[in-house]
């Protein structure tokens, strides 16, 4: 491979990588695969959670609403959880550490994991909190951006189990 070549194939390798995901979640649509990282320090695929009521919450240590929503999360984790509900924390871009450290304060009985920024991009996450919704058959009925209160997310719980 000639000189120029070698760079134009460099060039199309680092945009490739660069570039968005082909799958961007939506409502109405089946919500992307991924592997995670989780606070745990295991590893936590979406498509293992098919068959059950899936709600994605998007947050971050510093987050306000974050922390003042996350009582409430765990609350009904723990109450819906035999009839088929898996919370997922999905922690923007701090870091293992702030992960865990945020799960301890609130002794979190759901997996938290550590978004490198795949799910960011996925669910055009551009501020916190978000909650994501997705239905048995791994369908996303609902994308909400902003806080929520415990009436609202118990609502939306509700709607997909």
């Amino acid at each position: 491979m000639n000189k120029p070549s070698a760079i134009a194939a460099l060039c199309l390798a680092a945009l490739t990588a660069c570039s968005k995901p082909a799958t961007v979640a939506r409502v109405g649509a089946r919500a992307p695969d991924w592997t995670m990282p989780t606070s745990a320090g295991q590893t936590l695929e979406l498509s293992s959670l098919r068959g059950k009521a899936v709600y994605l919450n998007f947050f971050a240590s510093w987050c306000t609403p974050c922390n003042a929503e996350a009582p409430d999360i765990n609350a009904l984790q723990k109450r819906y959880a035999s009839r088929g509900l898996a919370v997922v924390g999905i922690d923007e871009l701090e870091g293992r550490a702030k992960t865990a450290g945020f799960a301890k304060k609130y002794g979190l009985v759901y997996p938290t994991i550590v978004d490198s920024g795949l799910l960011q991009t996925q669910y055009a996450i551009n501020g916190l909190p978000v909650h994501v919704f997705i239905a048995r058959d791994g369908t996303i009925q609902k994308i909400r951006v902003g806080e929520m209160t415990h009436t609202e997310i118990d609502a939306a719980i509700r709607t997909i189990l």
